[in-house]
Order: C-alpha cells, then structure tokens, then sequence
C-alpha cells in the first residue's frame, strides 16, 4: 500500500504528463531533440519506510489495570474502615475490610451454577445499608432469619425458644440495662431507640417473642452492650443487604479517633489509606479472613 508522500507525487507526475501530451501531438513531425538537449525526467521522491504503529505501552497497561480496578470495586469488592468498637472482637476499631459483594447477591438461575452466591444463614456477618439512613453502611452479625422468634433474657439470645450458645459474643461487665438486655420489651424508651421502630415495634410480637418478617433480618453486634442494632432501629431489609466482609487488609490502632469516625457503628470508606499506613499497624491483623 502506498504511504501519502508517494500518492502526492504520482499526481504530479500525472498532471504533467497531461499537459504536454498535446504539445507532443502537435509537434510530432518535427525532428527529437538531441540527446544533451533532452529534458531529464525528474527523480521520484524517496519512499518512507513503513513503521508499524506503536502506541504508548505503560500508559495502556496502567488503563487496563484501572479499569479491572474499577470493576473489581464496582461489582465484586468495596473496601471501609470500622470506626466503632459495636462488633469488638471480631472487627477491632481501626480494621479495613475489603467486603464481598457477590457472597449474597441474587445471581438467578443463569448465573448461580458460575458464581458463589448463596443464601444469609443465621450466624453470618454482613454489610448493608442503614434502614434509618441508607447512606450510610453498618455491619453487624445475623441472629434472626425470617420467620425466626427472638428475644433476649437477661442478655442470652433465645430464637425458637432455644438459647443460644454464641461464642463469638464479647460479653463485657456493664450495668445492667432493662431495654437492652431483656429485648423486646415496652416498659423502657431509651434515647437510641428510633421512633419509627418504637411504633412499630408492636406489631411484630408474637407471645413476647420478636418475629422476623419474610424478606427481613435480625442483626446485633458481637458487643451486644456496645452496639446500636436491630434492638433499637429495627429489622434488615434483604435488599439492603450489600455483602459480607471478606478479609482484614489492614488495621490500624488509632482507627477510632480518626478524622470522620464516627461512634454510631457506621462503616467509613477507605479514602485516607496513605494517612493510615503511616500510623502504628496490627500486623497481626493483616489479611485475615472475618468470620
């Protein structure tokens, strides 16, 4: 194929063939000019040498990677800092999580034979967004399933009448609080119990037992007298239900008192990591699974 230049100089020879070819035609009788006196022909412009197209190399790679990056957090993970000590000592203050959010999601029937969905079982941790204000991301640990009866005596978690054996519970010595500890009751209105919930609250009493509507989760923190959940807000829709954390990738001992933390349990995205890392680590926290 041939490169620009060489069309250029095609036409030119073209048009000048074009008009001298009547000035020949006319003079065609006339003896040739002698060989000193001949027109020396011109000298074909020198040809390019093709050179394949070569792009810039680093800067494709690094797109390439932003783009995985980008899809890896937009559809598989999502990376938050724990700000509250409500899920102590399964998530310390200061931990950053990278969350799965594939875990819980609905893949149909077309996609659950290819990726790890599965459903919520009782005992599962999970991110979701806020009911009181879905804005913000909380992550606390599932104790009732839907159709579940709950309620708390004297701290012990009973669901369907049988208590539970949690292990996994940081069972601190704090005064004793009627509300919280003896859970659903209506002799007691503290400050952190919402109004919606409180209304509501009601409606879902079976016999002194609490029961978990379909499509809904019972949630608490592992710091059951430190922790804001459903005892005050109320249940979890699934559809707010956004994955489960994953791994610890890093945990820092002054996460707490950070700028933008926030006692109320909120999650907190990961936007200072570089601040962070230059504050004391948990090394022995590093990349371990959450469970």
């Amino acid at each position: 194929m041939n490169g620009p230049d060489e069309t250029i100089v095609r036409s030119e020879q073209q048009q000048e063939a074009a008009a001298t070819a009547p000035v020949e035609a006319a003079n065609s009788s006339a003896p040739a000019l002698a060989p000193a006196e001949q027109p020396q022909a011109a000298a074909p412009a020198p040809r390019r040498a093709a050179t394949p197209a070569q792009g810039p190399v680093g800067i494709q790679f690094v797109l390439s990677v932003l783009v995985i990056v980008m899809f890896l957090i937009t559809f598989v993970v999502q990376a938050f800092r724990v700000p509250s000590e409500s899920m102590e000592t399964t998530l310390l203050t200061g931990d950053f999580l990278l969350a799965d959010k594939v875990h819980f999601a609905d893949g149909g029937k077309v996609w659950q034979w290819l990726m790890p969905y599965r459903p919520i079982h009782r005992g599962d941790i999970i991110v979701f967004h806020y009911p009181v204000d879905p804005s913000q991301y909380f992550v606390k640990r599932v104790i009732g399933l839907p159709g579940d009866h709950i309620h708390l005596e004297n701290k012990t978690v009973f669901i369907n009448g049988t208590p539970q054996e949690e292990a996994y519970v940081n069972r601190v010595h704090s005064p004793f609080d009627y509300y919280r500890d003896n859970f659903p009751t209506s002799l007691f209105r503290t400050n952190d119990i919402d109004r919606r919930w409180w209304r509501e609250i009601p409606k879902h009493l079976d016999g002194g037992d609490l029961v978990v509507p379909a499509g809904e989760y019972f949630v608490m923190g592992d710091n059951r007298d430190r922790s804001l959940d459903s005892r005050y807000w109320g249940f979890v829709p699934q559809g707010s239900v956004t994955g489960r954390p994953l791994v610890i990738y890093l945990s820092v001992t002054d996460g707490g008192e950070a700028e933008g933390s926030s006692p109320n349990d909120k999650l907190i995205h990961s936007g200072q990591l570089l601040a962070h890392l230059l504050q004391f680590a948990r090394w022995g926290r590093m990349f371990r699974l959450v469970r």
